[in-house]
């Protein structure tokens, strides 16, 4: 008799330092790379993960979540000892948080209904945030900043901030919430959305510092849009100041252990 897979979520967190993102790649170390190896050695069996979505290089994630089937693990007798297994196995700067049991037909990137990001400003030399937030030299006017993230917020055409030659079936995203956070002697872009394009948390900050430290008007935020072209948009921010902090399922509740 043929046995039965599960498909379980893996939450995750990690620190996307010393990887080339989330996806894995030829000739490059990536986090999904190390969560598949460290599976394929507790589960004895190939297993291949699919990601709520890919982080760039040098990018850290507070929470993703990644699926996968087996039949090889029962989570009402195995839970605290897997996740202590995995944990063990994986390098230091890689964390999972918790296991779930879902429906098989559950998928972690098509099922996801918002994502979350944060991006880290800080304004003196920090060793201690090196690689974590971004070094700025100028303090931005915030209030500004602010009055021009509202112009985002809606269901918009975003394609002004993607990458060029992604391939998605449509550039329309829908921004709940774009929001600059004064914190710990730092500055925090808060960011919430259905769905996010490639690059597209960057070039928003890096164009939202253009009307903050080089004082354009808050108007360039809808000329911006409506161009509907990168080059029109602020360059992009560097990468290590981008956090992926949550991702939410109609059917995961938060907090659930």
């Amino acid at each position: 008799m043929e046995s039965v897979k599960q498909r379980y979520f893996l939450e995750l967190a990690y620190n996307g330092t010393n990887y080339h993102g989330w996806q894995v790649q030829h000739n490059a170390i990536s986090v999904q790379e190390k969560i598949n190896e460290v599976l394929q050695t507790i589960l004895r069996q190939p297993i291949e993960t699919i990601g709520a979505g890919r982080t760039d290089t040098g990018v850290h994630a507070k929470q993703l979540f990644a699926h996968f089937d087996t039949e090889k693990l029962d989570l009402s007798v195995d839970k605290k000892r897997f996740l202590h297994s995995m944990n063990s196995l994986l390098p230091h700067d890689i964390s999972v948080q918790n296991i779930l049991a879902v429906q098989l037909d559950a998928h972690a990137r098509f099922d996801a209904t918002s994502r979350s990001y944060e991006y880290h400003i800080h304004f003196e030399k920090n060793p201690f945030l090196n690689n974590l937030s971004w070094l700025l030299r100028d303090f931005p006017k915030v209030e500004r900043m602010n009055e021009a993230a509202e112009h985002l917020l809606g269901t918009k055409d975003f394609s002004c901030f993607s990458k060029s030659n992604t391939q998605v079936f449509t550039n329309i995203c829908t921004i709940t919430r774009a929001e600059w956070v004064l914190e710990n002697n730092g500055l925090i872009f808060h960011v919430t959305a259905n769905r996010f394009l490639r690059n597209m948390v960057r070039a928003i900050v890096g164009t939202l510092l253009e009307i903050g430290v080089k004082n354009k008007p808050i108007e360039y935020v809808d000329d911006v849009l409506k161009s509907q072209n990168r080059s029109e948009a602020g360059a992009s921010v560097p990468a290590h100041g981008l956090y992926l902090t949550k991702i939410k399922y109609p059917y995961i509740e938060e907090n659930e252990n």
